[in-house]
């Protein structure tokens, strides 16, 4: 089993494929994780070979669900996918947990 789990920013990518991983006995392909380097530099954009690189190493074995949506990994996991998950929530739902999730930990609504 090859899952690709897409969806809007906020939509829940991450935490699906966490659970999904878990319940499934898969491997956990974060694209975010592949792409991201420390002080926030986007291999996708400064190291693209790199970023390819690590997407088709991640996802050579035969179970693993991936999250996220760079395109540059699409063309490389969609071939490979037996199932797509596409999280599709109405745009209220996926604002509030974006707004969530940009709290400072600790902050009450409306003093941040």
């Amino acid at each position: 089993m090859r899952v690709v789990v897409i969806g809007s920013s906020g939509s829940g990518k991450s935490t699906f494929g966490h659970r999904l991983s878990g319940a499934c006995d898969l491997a956990r392909v974060e694209l975010d994780a592949l792409n991201w380097a420390p002080g926030w530099v986007d291999r996708s954009k400064t190291d693209l070979e790199d970023f390819v690189r690590r997407v088709e190493a991640a996802i050579a074995g035969e179970r693993w669900v991936t999250d996220g949506n760079y395109r540059e990994a699409m063309t490389r996991i969609l071939p490979r996918a037996t199932h797509l998950i596409w999280l599709d929530y109405s745009r209220a739902v996926v604002m509030r947990r974006v707004i969530q999730r940009s709290r400072p930990a600790g902050a009450v609504a409306g003093n941040w």
